[in-house]
């Protein structure tokens, strides 16, 4: 079920829309399921074996298309043209499906309750049983049939191949007590391509621990660096410095 439909469908008895009963094993991607008064095409309850929710299952990043407020009957009159609005979130699924066959392990899903608690670090690393792949792979999860009603959450990056591999980064500062500036770390792989995400910003105190959650768009299996970047403010003092006592990072289901 790529985006299955929700206006008309959703809170339907399962007779009338997509339920786990309609095959062996029914696989959810939700893309766009926004709810009144937010236009969404999707639909945001769990429909399936394995329903998973990227980026929340409402707005995907790269999108431009507006998901604008509306009456119930403005929305009635665009519903059957999907490419007025939100079409881009609409269609993320499909292509979210087609690169999990080329990045296997890119779209790791997390059971979670909500995606806030997703976005907090509430639901890392994977539980015992593992965590399924998102798209092409779902069915080699091995507990696929046993969950109900469970939403797997992850986040993709807004460019393709949109692939992303959840990391926990946490980092110990040395040096100085304290000094102003921002803390990053730049991911490099064998195929040249950098990415830098920041840590801490603002007030840094030596020996203080800052954690961090990333969805890092470099394959760590394929990461040949990590560097650690500490950027002064402009006013600290020329002979401040500040270094990392400890850097520890913790990715994908380990």
């Amino acid at each position: 079920g790529l985006d299955p439909a929700g206006p008309y469908f959703e809170g339907t008895p399962p007779e009338v829309r997509l339920d786990p009963s309609d095959a062996n094993f029914v696989d959810v991607i939700h893309s766009n399921a926004a709810h009144f008064p937010a236009a969404g095409f999707g639909m945001y309850n769990t429909t399936g074996h394995l329903d998973f929710y990227p980026n929340g299952g409402t707005v995907m990043p790269g999108c431009n298309d507006l998901i604008l407020e509306m009456k119930q009957g403005d929305f009635e009159a665009i519903i059957a043209d999907a490419t007025v609005l939100g079409g881009c979130h609409h269609s993320r699924s499909h292509e979210y499906y087609f690169e999990s066959i080329l990045y296997p392990t890119g779209y790791l899903g997390y059971p979670c309750e909500t995606y806030k608690s997703f976005q907090e670090g509430d639901c890392f690393p994977c539980p015992p049983e593992g965590c399924p792949m998102m798209g092409h792979y779902a069915d080699r999860f091995p507990d696929k049939l046993k969950r109900e009603n469970q939403k797997y959450f992850l986040n993709t990056a807004a460019d393709e191949p949109f692939a992303a591999w959840r990391q926990k980064v946490f980092i110990k500062l040395s040096g100085v007590k304290k000094t102003r500036g921002d803390i990053n770390l730049v991911f490099y792989d064998t195929e040249g391509h950098t990415k830098e995400y920041e840590i801490a910003n603002g007030d840094l105190t030596q020996g203080a621990v800052y954690t961090k959650y990333l969805d890092v768009e470099i394959n760590p299996k394929n990461t040949t660096k990590i560097e650690f970047l500490w950027n002064k403010a402009i006013f600290s003092l020329l002979w401040t410095r500040l270094g990392a006592e400890t850097v520890n990072i913790v990715h994908g289901e380990d």
